[in-house]
């Protein structure tokens, strides 16, 4: 056997102890294991293993808040809780979700397949309502079991069937739709046949029509619509509510599109000639405001105590919405928003929508302390810095400033494309990797310690009792220990001893 193969054979070895037994061939307290591309581990104090990752960045296991994940991205990525008890899986997430607790379990396809049911096995539900089993294949079929008939229901669309609490209705139901429907809605129901042209409504209301020529509907006691040639003329009145002062007037929408529109009500006054491009409002009650508007939405000026309008469109747009102040710069090129939030003055600016996003935040009762920020530059480069000495960066970023906050999609889609990754934890404690941990560096100051490695074929540690440099993961290398002092080489030393580096927190 000749000397290559010799010294491919043992670096082979040392990759499969890393693999097999990462603590043991770790022999370190609190330090990578980088066996590269097979597998990349991190571990605390104690030997444990914290997160790992392997095949690239394609498996791996790690703690998140309450429990950890794991999976095969971006086929597979399951979540369990701290016991280590299954609790949720996504399949190419957002194709297919599966979720469980203790009584029930739910999957989507798309989410618009979606199953809903008891586990087997099960306690018996306490009341009518706990049950949940259902069936939804959007939009052909619909079906939900509760054991009440008022909430239960099943269709089959457009055959026949009824649906409950969908789409901001109380129920639907249909029989060879368009040819006849019935809709349900506070109490009002209105029955079409066909859809959507014939339509009679009773109940808490009454009224019909032939849509869209006319229509007529009469809400007593809250509102009356007249409709005709739908959208373009309508006159809608609405009568004052319990809650309104004694003796206010109603309200009174009247148009026929585009030409004119107005609306009136107790302290308001709204008119569009052409509309939507002149008009002018005038509001007394609940606040005062005045607004004029020409060719809009490009030139609109409106003064009020809680709104603020300023926009010459598409150059400058500046607004104050209930203290949410927002300036537009060369639409839709630059904006800017700024508002106050949980005791945090929150600042947004944006190009271009997503291609640079930068949050800013500070505290308004300190506004000396640290300030947060959060910048996307999109699709290379992402930056987190909390102000207070942990901060975090990564290239290329494609998914974070699209899906914010989404972990589904930080779990299984955002690894694949990291191509580096920085993680600092206090000022000198950080953790750097490029190329899904084939290279890692890390510094942690309790013990003046760090660490380099190039896969498992080249390494470096140090701390304050010595230092160690390996090739293959040990087949040889050399040390030097501060009590021993000077270097000595060694062979096939899979397990360094000497080295050892102090606890450090969690990575």
């Amino acid at each position: 056997m000749n000397v290559c193969r010799r010294v491919a054979l043992c670096v082979l070895l040392g990759t499969q102890a890393a693999l097999v037994s990462p603590l043991r061939a770790q022999g370190l307290d609190g330090r990578d294991v980088n066996a590269w591309p097979a597998r990349v581990s991190q571990h605390d104090a104690t030997g444990e293993t914290i997160s790992w990752q392997g095949a690239g960045p394609l498996l791996f296991r790690q703690p998140v808040a309450g429990g950890s994940a794991r999976g095969f991205r971006p086929l597979w990525v399951e979540m369990r809780n701290p016991t280590g008890e299954f609790q949720a899986g996504y399949f190419l997430y957002p194709l297919f979700s599966y979720a469980r607790d203790e009584t029930t379990y739910r999957w989507s396809l798309l989410e618009l397949i979606r199953r809903t049911d008891r586990r087997a096995g099960a306690e018996p539900p306490r009341s009518q309502f706990d049950q949940r089993g259902g069936l939804e294949i959007w939009p052909f079929w619909f079906w939900r079991e509760t054991g009440d008939p008022e909430l239960s229901f099943r269709g089959l669309f457009p055959i026949a069937g009824t649906v409950r609490h969908k789409l901001g209705m109380e129920r639907v139901r249909w029989v060879l739709f368009p040819l006849y429907a019935e809709v349900e809605k506070r109490g009002a129901v209105t029955t079409h046949t066909p859809w959507p042209f014939i339509r009679v409504t009773r109940g808490a209301a009454h009224g019909g029509g032939f849509w869209p020529f006319y229509t007529s509907v009469e809400h007593p006691g809250v509102s009356q619509s007249t409709h005709y040639l739908w959208p373009l003329g309508y006159d809608v009145t609405r009568l004052p509510s319990p809650d309104d002062p004694s003796g206010a007037a109603p309200r009174r929408d009247v148009g026929f599109l585009p030409f004119y529109a107005r609306s009136t009500g107790p302290g308001q006054y709204n008119v569009s000639y052409g509309w939507p491009f002149f008009g002018h409002t005038e509001h007394t009650q609940p606040k005062l405001y005045r607004e004029y508007r020409y060719f809009w939405p490009l030139l609109v000026q409106g003064r009020g105590e809680e709104k603020y309008i300023n926009r010459w469109g598409p150059f400058y747009s500046h607004s104050i919405v209930k203290g949410y102040d927002k300036r537009w710069y060369a639409w839709p090129l630059v904006r800017r928003a700024q508002w106050e939030e949980e005791g945090l003055l929150r600042t947004k600016t944006q190009f271009l929508y997503v291609l640079y996003v930068s949050h800013r935040q500070q505290s308004l009762a300190r506004p000396s302390a640290p300030v947060g920020t959060l910048r996307h530059l999109w699709p290379l480069y992402s930056t987190w810095d909390n102000g207070a000495g942990r901060r975090q960066w990564q290239f290329l970023s494609p998914f974070d400033v699209l899906f914010p906050g989404n972990q589904k999609v930080q779990h299984a889609w955002t690894p694949l494309f990291t191509l580096a990754r920085h993680d600092q934890r206090a000022p000198g404690d950080t953790r750097t990797s490029l190329f899904w941990d084939a290279i890692t560096w890390r510094q942690y100051p309790a013990s003046a310690g760090r660490e380099f490695h190039v896969g498992p074929l080249f390494s470096v540690v140090e701390d304050a009792t010595g230092k160690r440099v390996a090739f293959g993961n040990g087949l040889f290398g050399f040390q030097r220990t501060t009590a021993a002092g000077g270097w000595r080489m060694f062979w096939l030393d899979f397990r360094p001893k000497t080295v050892t580096t102090s606890a450090r927190s969690e990575p």
